[in-house]
């Protein structure tokens, strides 16, 4: 059982910068494969970014590679995202998920919790 909670958005400038981050509840976080999704209004929620429980491993959505950066502290219970260079196209609601698995999923449906989402907009 986990609780993911995100914080960090907010509203900036086309190519400014924000870090995400979803704290997360328990004793068992790094069992856990840990991504991040967005939603934009009447889109699908898109893949942005995953990390494996060890954080060894990281993959990137193509629209978001070499801006966006995912890192976790197993010993906070936290995984980051580092957002640089952001462009209006990135305004969504972003959410951090968990996956028990070592390695994460670009597929939403295979996440097993869910923080409630901070929003981030960009403005041009």
């Amino acid at each position: 059982q986990v609780q993911l909670v995100e914080s960090g958005g907010g509203l900036v400038q086309a190519g400014g910068s924000l870090r995400l981050s979803c704290a997360a509840s328990g004793r068992t976080f790094s069992r856990y494969a840990m991504g991040w999704f967005r939603q934009a209004p009447g889109e699908e929620r898109e893949f942005v970014a995953v990390i494996s429980r060890d954080g060894g491993t990281t993959d990137y959505a193509d629209s978001v590679k070499g801006r966006f950066t995912i890192s976790r502290d197993n010993t906070k219970n936290t995984v980051y995202l580092q957002m640089n260079s952001l462009k209006p196209e990135d305004t969504a609601l972003y959410y951090c998920a968990a996956r028990s698995s070592l390695l994460g999923s670009v597929t939403y449906l295979e996440y097993d919790y869910w923080g409630q989402g901070t929003q981030v907009t960009v403005s041009a």
